[in-house]
């Protein structure tokens, strides 16, 4: 075969996995977005009254050391909820994965100071990413049925794996969502997306660690 034709072949091979894995990471993006739609609210007034709100963690900083208005956000998004009775109890679910960082401590004591009970907040502290978040909340603390508490963009993601697992859950957006400008956490959501779907659909992937049953309204919290 002449060089010039192999290169030719080879740039339209190349081309076609290009074109095939845009496609692809467009699907996964829009399959999620659309599975989630009709589990999703932004108003509490509208909002399906639940026994249990699962809020996803995420650090009070940023990695510039500001204060992440996405957190802040989120426990304000919970403690309404719980003062309007969309929800009854909370579980905290975010990365604990060092002694120097615990986040569902952290969401706890902050939601205590915006006027929470402490006995109605229970801790995961190996929700170390959204899927083990959603699948403990099921195979550890026994619901089958929550509210999901994060921004949009997250919240459509956990739905997706929440439903494609049979769990009946549905999601409060709290404020703030991605900016264009923010490439690398845009870039990483996009990615996340792609991998649930991977994950859910071929892989059949489950929570990193699970451990005792802590069923949340029975077994007192911790």
């Amino acid at each position: 075969m002449p060089g010039w034709l192999y290169r030719k072949q080879t740039l339209i091979t190349a081309g076609l996995l290009i074109a095939a894995t845009c496609v692809g990471i467009v699907f996964c993006y829009q399959l999620v977005a659309r599975q989630a739609a009709p589990y999703i609210y932004d108003s509490p007034d509208d909002l399906p009254i639940n026994n249990v709100g699962v809020v996803l963690g995420t650090s009070r900083y940023t990695s510039q050391g500001k204060p992440n208005g996405h957190y802040r956000r989120r426990m304000e998004a919970v403690a309404q909820l719980v003062k309007e009775k969309r929800i009854n109890y909370v579980l905290v679910s975010g990365d604990n994965g060092t002694r120097w960082y615990d986040e569902p401590t952290r969401m706890r004591r902050d939601l205590i100071r915006l006027g929470i009970p402490p006995s109605v907040i229970y801790r995961d502290y190996a929700g170390f990413r959204t899927l083990d978040s959603i699948l403990r909340a099921r195979d550890v603390f026994g619901q089958t049925s929550f509210t999901i508490i994060s921004q949009k963009f997250q919240n459509e993601r956990a739905l997706f794996i929440a439903h494609q697992n049979n769990i009946n859950a549905i999601a409060f957006n709290a404020k703030g969502e991605l900016l264009l400008t923010d490439f690398s956490n845009q870039i990483r959501e996009i990615l996340a997306r792609v991998l649930a779907v991977i994950e859910i659909q071929f892989l059949g992937t489950g929570p990193k660690v699970l451990g005792p049953a802590i069923i949340i309204g029975e077994t007192p919290p911790t």
